[in-house]
């Protein structure tokens, strides 16, 4: 199941490749190319609007040839967007306008896909060339770093892969401050002072195998652990 899924992905990505190569060889006469990405959770409603905005102030431009080439593109967006009834869960790109073809003639073009991962870009251009470099981040590693920032506040457990974040977990922690008396109850604060470090940096332990390894396979769930953060706290931890 899992060579299927690889094999899936080299098709998306070698797909995506062969889209940038022809997206970034295309040009255009004057400002009539939008690129326009929309990352997840993102609103159609929003996008429409300042499309409706565009389209105003694009009714302003001096040319007229310019002036209809991007009125034109705006509406292709507009028609093409109506086609969604919300963002698709990775996101949305749109590539739409008049790109000049080897031979000097003109041809409109509107691309639309989500992409085969999360994109985390927003993007609204209006040149004479398509940009993809939010689409050349999709092509980077997959690979998953698990990280921990630890300190005498509060821990955090979050994940980092590529450009997403994502935070997992969080919760703060009420430790005893150094005592600055002597005798007896200096002996005794210091010792359960020392109790309750232990105890949290154990707790922060648990959590992290509960995060970070796969209870099914015993093996991590994530590429690489990264910690920080306060340093007693990170060599407790690391230990």
């Amino acid at each position: 199941m899992a060579d299927g899924h690889e094999s899936d992905k080299n098709i998306e990505i070698w797909k995506i490749k062969k889209l940038i190569k022809a997206l970034e060889s295309a040009r255009g006469n004057g400002t009539s190319m939008i690129s326009l990405i929309m990352p997840p959770r993102d609103q159609i409603s929003r996008v429409t609007k300042m499309l409706g905005d565009e389209y105003g102030t694009a009714s302003n431009i001096k040319s007229r040839v310019n002036r209809q080439s991007v009125l034109g593109a705006i509406t292709s967006a507009q028609q093409r967007l109506k086609l969604y009834n919300k963002v698709p869960p990775n996101g949305l790109v749109l590539y739409t306008g008049t790109i000049v073809t080897e031979d000097g003639k003109e041809k409109k073009v509107t691309i639309d896909f989500e992409p085969f991962k999360p994109i985390n870009a927003s993007l609204y251009l209006c040149d004479n060339k398509f940009h993809t470099e939010a689409l050349s981040e999709l092509l980077e590693s997959d690979d998953k770093f698990g990280f921990i920032i630890m300190d005498g506040n509060g821990t955090l457990f979050g994940t980092l892969s590529g450009n997403t974040r994502e935070v997992l977990h969080k919760f703060s922690v009420d430790l005893p401050k150094k005592h600055g008396r002597g005798g007896q109850s200096a002996l005794r604060f210091a010792r359960l002072r020392m109790e309750k470090r232990h105890n949290y940096v154990r707790k922060t332990a648990e959590l992290a195998t509960q995060f970070f390894i796969n209870p099914t396979t015993s093996q991590p769930n994530v590429s690489g652990l990264i910690l920080a953060g306060s340093a007693d706290f990170k060599t407790e931890l690391s230990q």
